[in-house]
C-alpha cells in the first residue's frame, strides 16, 4: 500500500469509528496510530483529513445527498459513506489533492474495505460530485 494510502486508511478507520460507535476521534486516532504507525508528515495527513472531515460532515453529506439523490445517505453502507465524506473533503476543502487521485484513492479504499460493488458506486458519485466541482469548492469557501 502506498504511504498516502496508509495514511487514509488509518483516517478511514477513525472516522468510520466515530460514525459508528461514537468514540472519541482524538483517542482513536491515537490508537490506530499506535497499531498502524506512520511517519510524522504521514500521521499529519491522516489527521488532516480526520479532523477537516468531523466538522463538515453535515455539509459534505448534504452535498453527497444533493449530487447523487438515487442514493440515500443513511442506506449508504458507513464505510462507503465515510469514503465518500474523505475524498470530497480532499478535492473540495484541501485543495492539495488533484480531483483524480482523490477518486482514484477512495476506489482503492473502496476495494480494500468496501463491499464487492462498493468500487463502482464510490467512482459513480464521486464523478457525479466531480461534475460540480466548482460550485463545491465555492460553497465551502464561503463556509
Amino acid at each position: 500500500m502506498k504511504p498516502r494510502t496508509r495514511a487514509r486508511s488509518l483516517a478511514l478507520q477513525v472516522l468510520y469509528e466515530v460514525d459508528v460507535a461514537k468514540h472519541a476521534p482524538a483517542d482513536i486516532y491515537k490508537l490506530r496510530l499506535e497499531e498502524m504507525p506512520l511517519s510524522d508528515d504521514l500521521s499529519d495527513f491522516a489527521r488532516q483529513i480526520i479532523f477537516g472531515v468531523l466538522p463538515l460532515t453535515h455539509t459534505l453529506d448534504e452535498y453527497i445527498a444533493k449530487y447523487a439523490p438515487e442514493w440515500p445517505l443513511d442506506q449508504i453502507a458507513a464505510i462507503d459513506r465515510n469514503i465518500l465524506r474523505m475524498a470530497l473533503w480532499e478535492f473540495a476543502v484541501y485543495h492539495d489533492t488533484p480531483i483524480k487521485v482523490a477518486i482514484n484513492e477512495a476506489v482503492e479504499l473502496a476495494k480494500q474495505y468496501g463491499s464487492d460493488s462498493a468500487p463502482r458506486f464510490i467512482n459513480g458519485v464521486l464523478g457525479a460530485l466531480a461534475e460540480h466541482q466548482h460550485e463545491i469548492q465555492q460553497a465551502f469557501q464561503k463556509l
